[in-house]
């Protein structure tokens, strides 16, 4: 049972009705995160879209921020989040065993991937600046300054969902992560 107050999709009236209809054509429904955050801040939720429309215009590849989304997810404990992106993941080319690898933090046979995951626990997990030999050994596994920042941007992106869910122990409408 959610704790905030969540809208019908079909009880959207006006700009959220719009902004509803419009995700429904993109990816075939509204997923229950994003009927909460329009339900309760239809502003937030475009600014959340339109974060999401800006890191797929960068260099990162979409298994990439998917692995990003992942770590950040698995670390905050989001459930939602965690069975969303695997499954996001799985369509950006992540196998399932690949995606519980990302999560559990451990190696996959990918020394690009590992270090991508690698970098945001250290994010995730560290408080104050990042030690330097941090950034110098992510930058040598083939990394960019420019990357570093979409990284930083993709893991604020996640924060907020993951934040919104666990605060509403938001319903699954995808398949569980065990």
């Amino acid at each position: 049972m959610t704790r905030l107050h969540t809208l019908q999709v079909t009880e959207a009236t006006g700009d959220l009705a719009g902004i509803f209809s419009n995700i429904k054509k993109a990816v075939g429904m509204v997923p229950n995160a994003y009927a909460t955050i329009g339900s309760q801040s239809p502003d937030a939720l475009l600014a959340l879209l339109s974060m999401d429309q800006t890191i797929g215009k960068g260099t990162l590849t979409k298994a990439e921020i998917e692995t990003i989304k992942l770590v950040v997810s698995e670390i905050a404990g989001c459930d939602y989040c965690v069975a969303a992106h695997t499954m996001i993941g799985k369509m950006a080319g992540l196998s399932l065993d690949v995606t519980k690898q990302i999560r559990l933090g451990v190696p996959s046979g990918d020394a690009k991937r590992d270090a991508l995951v690698t970098f945001v626990r250290k994010i995730q997990f560290s408080v104050g600046t990042l030690a330097a030999e941090d950034l110098a050994e992510f930058l040598s596994a083939g990394f960019t300054q420019k990357q570093v920042v979409e990284i930083s941007f993709v893991i604020s992106a996640i924060t907020f969902t993951n934040l919104v869910n666990r605060i509403n122990d938001t319903v699954l409408d995808f398949p569980a992560v065990a």
